[in-house]
Formats: structure tokens, C-alpha cells, sequence
């Protein structure tokens, strides 16, 4: 048995039974009770190998991945209730499009790069890339799901244009690394797994990335990039 086959055995078993005394009792015939007369013992001689109608797993493993497992459900139900648009009444596509996508970026499966274009508070039009999973772990977006306020682009994001001012900023995050002197326009590289995504609208965003416009009231312009890394962590 390969080490794939028997990590998928220790799994099957430990979600089958509670506790590794369950498990031994399982292997245990009423053969076995009859001439060995002491459960104990014959618990044992299952742990050992010496009897059992299936596997063999040893307690060490056994309650290795039952707290593994244990430490992932528990940690799936916190990400499940500090999800900032649950509950949340969402009627523009836009909010809505990152409520879909608020858990997956929280938990790293996508990374999602968002570009607004639209007039800030002084009138000002301004565009940029925000990554979503770094602003979603710097800042509360109950302002934004709530429609408080407009989540817009920052002279700290991946970048930003102010049209009226020509002033544009580039900024790397934690996930993204800009690539601002490309000729042909544009380029993030996803750390994780160094893939490229290419935000110019005439181009394919990249490898496991997909390019989705909004159409949304609040913005003149909205569009989402999602990368999924293929990277095994």
C-alpha cells in the first residue's frame, strides 16, 4: 500500500469511528472473544496485527488525523462565521461578486484582483488594482458590504491613476509582484506560484485566471481577474 492509499485508509477510518477503542472492537470477532475471554487482550492483539478482520492502524495515527481533522472543522467553521457578507442583503452585482468570492480568497484557494474605475470623494477620476484576499486581512469590510461606503482604489494598492492629477503609484503586496515596466502594458506575478496574470483587456488574462466583467451601478467600471494557484502547499 502506497502512502497515498494508506492516508486515505487512516481517514476513512477515523471518520467512521469516535475513538480508537471503537475501531479496535470493530476488528474484533465473536470467535476472538470466545477462546481469548478478555476483551483487553484481544484489543491488543488487534493494535499489534495479530488479529482483525481489516487494516491496521496504529493509535499514534489514529489520533494524529482525528485532531487533525478535528482542528480543520473547527477552523472551517470560524472562517464560515467571520465571513463579512454573510447575512448581508447584497442587490448590486458588484457587492454581490465579492460576497462569492470573500471565503476563497480568505482561505488562499482564489486570489482575486479587482480594477475600479470611478470619481472618488473631490470628483476625481480615479482607476487602480486592488488585491482582494491582502485588503480583505487589512482592513473591516463591514463598511463596504453594509454600503457605508465605496470601496475604491488607494495610492497603496497594486496601483493607482488619478486622471486629473496624473499621479500613478505601483505598490507589490503580500501576494502580487508588479511588473510596471513591461512595454506591452501592465503585469502581476502571483507569488505562490509565480504564474502571471495580465490585466490588458486585448490579452488572456493567464494560466488559471479567468477576467470577469461587472456590470454594476456603483462604478463606471468594474472588472474581477481570479487566479487559482495551482501550487501544492
Amino acid at each position: 500500500m502506497d502512502q497515498d492509499e494508506a492516508s486515505t485508509t487512516v481517514d476513512n477510518i477515523v471518520t467512521q469511528f469516535n475513538t480508537y477503542e471503537d475501531f479496535l472492537d470493530s476488528q474484533i470477532t465473536t470467535l476472538d472473544l470466545y477462546y481469548l475471554e478478555d476483551e483487553g487482550l484481544a484489543r491488543q492483539l488487534v493494535e499489534l496485527g495479530y488479529r482483525g478482520t481489516g487494516e491496521v492502524v496504529r493509535r499514534e495515527d489514529f489520533e494524529a488525523r482525528k485532531a487533525a481533522i478535528e482542528i480543520a472543522r473547527l477552523a472551517e467553521r470560524t472562517q464560515k462565521k467571520t465571513l463579512t457578507s454573510a447575512g448581508k442583503d447584497l442587490h448590486d452585482n458588484f457587492l454581490k461578486a465579492l460576497a462569492v468570492r470573500e471565503e476563497d480568497n480568505r482561505s488562499g484557494k482564489v486570489s482575486s484582483v479587482i480594477f475600479i474605475r470611478d470619481k472618488n470623494s473631490h470628483g476625481q477620476e480615479v482607476s487602480g488594482y486592488i488585491d482582494y484576499a491582502h485588503r480583505l486581512k487589512t482592513e473591516d469590510f463591514e463598511v463596504y458590504f453594509s454600503g457605508k461606503k465605496r470601496l475604491l482604489p488607494r495610492p497603496t494598492d497594486m496601483s493607482f491613476y488619478n486622471w486629473d492629477s496624473h499621479i500613478a503609484v505601483w505598490n507589490s503586496t503580500p501576494n502580487y509582484q508588479v511588473i510596471a515596466d513591461n512595454p506591452e502594458g501592465l503585469l502581476f506575478k502571483y507569488k505562490r506560484d509565480r504564474k502571471i496574470l495580465n490585466v490588458d483587456p486585448k490579452a488572456q488574462p493567464g494560466d488559471n485566471s479567468t477576467r470577469s466583467p461587472i456590470l454594476t451601478e456603483l462604478y463606471t467600471q468594474v472588472v474581477i481577474f481570479d487566479h487559482v494557484s495551482r501550487r501544492k502547499t
